[in-house]
């Protein structure tokens, strides 16, 4: 029996490495990163707020009832807009982007590299430019998150003291720690799940053609949980970091400057803090954004990603 997606006709054939097909998949990273992680909100609002303090909250639960119990469901979501906002920004860069520096690389410019290498490269460089978009949204959800009373309640008050406080760089002085959180994360992200998704189809001894798009979108959604493990481990302590000189960073300090005070004050053991919380969330949201993406492509009568 046919699944609901083979069923699934896209309006019109896209050509694969077209314009159209690379507009397609920023759309695609759209939609797979946006509403995910505004869902992991509860999670990543938590988890901020134990890397800045840890004798915050004693555990998560106790957290968001202690949340709910003061501002309810809207305090437990809070930060949600420019997560939304942000992470519909980086999803953009980072799949569709992904799709043309991986075809732009591996097909054009150095089609004999390992493909391995290919997906690192590629995976880094859409990273680098997603951030950029990201990283103003970013700086002020981590804000908003982790003071108390907050920084900002809203994401346009947020922005607009930012901008009043310290001029438009202030959007921007946790670019670099966010690189070095992020692109570590995506070139994991992405090679992983490739090579895992390769793995698996291997293990189950059939080319990825012999499986019906229900079955391949299901070995997607297991090669983004194993990827999530390992992206969510490599990039903790950058996490630690961002969350910490966002809220902690003093006026006219540069950013190494801070990086070393704050690395002096919570030590190696301090950039672990939220390890558990973040693997089950990075875990989780990875998983689904593999799904979603690979479904939507699907729903386009594209092929899903990796096991070539």
């Amino acid at each position: 029996m046919s699944s609901k997606l083979d069923n699934l006709k896209p309006q019109r054939k896209i050509e694969l490495f077209s314009g159209t097909y690379f507009g397609a998949c920023t759309l695609g990273g759209i939609i797979a990163c946006g509403p995910t992680h505004t869902a992991v909100t509860p999670l990543d609002l938590v988890k901020c707020r134990r890397q800045v303090d840890p004798n915050i909250y004693k555990s998560n639960l106790q957290a968001w009832r202690s949340i709910y119990k003061a501002e309810g469901i809207r305090g437990i979501f809070f930060g949600w807009s420019p997560t939304f906002v942000g992470y519909s920004f980086q999803g953009a860069g980072k799949y569709g982007l992904y799709e043309v520096f991986k075809y732009s690389y591996g097909e054009k410019l150095a089609p004999g590299l390992p493909k391995t290498v290919v997906y690192l490269a590629a995976s880094a460089s859409a990273e680098f430019l997603a951030d950029i978009a990201l990283c103003p949204l970013e700086a002020i959800k981590v804000r908003m998150q982790t003071t108390l009373p907050p920084f900002a309640s809203t994401l346009r008050e947020g922005w607009s003291k930012v901008v009043a406080q310290e001029g438009f760089g202030g959007l921007y002085k946790g670019l670099f720690p966010l690189w070095g959180r992020q692109i570590p994360y995506t070139m994991v992200k992405f090679a992983t799940f490739e090579s895992a998704v390769a793995q698996i189809y291997k293990t189950l001894g059939k080319p990825k053609e012999a499986y019906n798009t229900l079955q391949q979108t299901g070995v997607s959604f297991l090669g983004g949980y194993i990827a999530g493990i390992g992206c969510a481990a490599i990039s903790h302590p950058a996490d630690v970091m961002v969350s910490k000189l966002n809220s902690d960073r003093k006026a006219g300090e540069g950013a190494g400057q801070a990086m070393a005070r704050i690395y002096g004050n919570i030590g190696f053991k301090g950039l672990w803090n939220g390890l558990p919380v973040r693997i089950a969330m990075i875990g989780t949201l990875t998983a689904f954004q593999w799904l979603i993406y690979d479904s939507f492509k699907v729903y386009l009568g594209l092929p899903t990603t990796g096991g070539h």
